[in-house]
């Protein structure tokens, strides 16, 4: 299921990353869906690969996630 918006992401996305954060999970997660199609498991696959992108560019400071230097 392709996220239509950023209000669509999952709370725990919503809360915990900066807009821009959860503009590039968005992104990363749909073309990940897209490019898994042919797997069972291609919503898990597109969450590991949105997290993953997003634990390159941000890091994780106490509760809050900011931008790597």
């Amino acid at each position: 299921m392709p996220y239509m918006s950023i209000a669509d992401l999952p709370e725990r996305v919503r809360n915990h990353l900066p807009p821009r954060a959860q503009a590039i999970y968005m992104e990363v997660f749909n073309h990940a869906w897209v490019q898994y199609s042919n797997r069972e498991d291609r919503e898990v696959i597109a969450h590991k690969v949105a997290w993953a992108a997003i634990k390159k560019r941000y890091e994780k400071r106490g509760d809050q996630w900011v931008k790597k230097s």
